[in-house]
């Protein structure tokens, strides 16, 4: 089972690339206005058993403000595990950090600590943003300008403007792991209500491409939800995976920036 911190890296890992377009969205000088220090977001996570969701794990995210150095940075901060049952299955402790310039929104140093079952991985990534480098265990490496990683890229995206988008269109970014640059992109599909087993939302919907020979199956079969009001706050996940499908569900959330205007009521 993975936790959702591991989920969300797969979704981003799982967008088909398209080197053609260019992730402007994602260096036109985005200004934070979604969140701040001091938030704190709870998600469960739910798996197919039988035909009924179980649920099977859990993480938080929070995000504080620090400085790197000397430089003023959000520290955000992912964790992840599996609820007691499950650990004789299939284990996860999942640690997830970034650095992020206040003014830029890009990383500076990206932390990733998991077990996964029988793996683990602990992997470190420092961004020089002006040389366009990143530099990790395994060398040095060229990247496009405004690179991101998983998380720098998760709370960056929250301050798109999904006006200025029709349903249908695709927002390209780029994002580094596992020492490689990936061309990514989300399909936008514009607004709708959802209920999750939080409550009912007023939401944005979009879509990854996913690549066929991952734990999901190809195509456009992942679906997230965030929530829409200036918070920009990820409500629900929805896939099909390899065996079965899962849920990701926001079911707590603290000093957040904004009232959460998209909640229309709780369950």
């Amino acid at each position: 089972m993975k936790s959702i911190v591991a989920l969300l890296t797969f979704l981003l890992l799982s967008f088909t690339t398209q080197p053609t377009e260019k992730a402007d969205d994602f260096c036109s000088g985005v200004r934070n206005t979604a969140w701040h220090g001091g938030e704190s977001i709870n998600y469960h996570v739910y798996y197919t058993l039988a035909g009924i969701y179980v649920y099977g794990g859990e993480a938080n995210f929070n995000v504080y403000n620090e400085r790197y150095n000397g430089k003023p940075v959000y520290h955000v901060v992912g964790d992840g595990k599996t609820i007691p049952f499950f650990d004789g299955f299939f284990k996860v402790r999942d640690k997830y950090e970034s650095y992020i310039d206040t003014a830029t929104l890009q990383p500076y140093k990206f932390i990733r600590n998991i077990l996964e079952g029988d793996f683990k991985k602990f992997e470190t990534v420092t961004f020089n943003q002006q040389a366009n480098t990143a530099t990790s265990q395994g060398g040095t490496f060229k990247t496009p300008d405004c690179v991101q990683d998983v998380l720098s890229a998760i709370y960056y995206s929250r301050n798109i403007d999904f006006n200025k988008y029709k349903p249908g269109d695709r927002i390209p970014f780029n994002m580094f792991i596992d020492d490689k640059t990936y061309g990514l992109y989300i399909r936008y599909m514009g607004k709708e209500k959802v209920k999750t087993k939080y409550g009912r939302f007023n939401a944005i919907k979009f879509k990854p491409l996913l690549i066929e020979g991952t734990i999901f199956k190809g195509g456009e079969k992942m679906t997230v939800w965030v929530s829409d009001d200036a918070n920009r706050i990820p409500v629900r996940i929805e896939s099909p995976i390899s065996v079965g499908s899962v849920k990701v569900d926001m079911m707590g959330y603290k000093n957040t920036r904004h009232k959460l205007t998209g909640l229309i009521s709780t369950k």
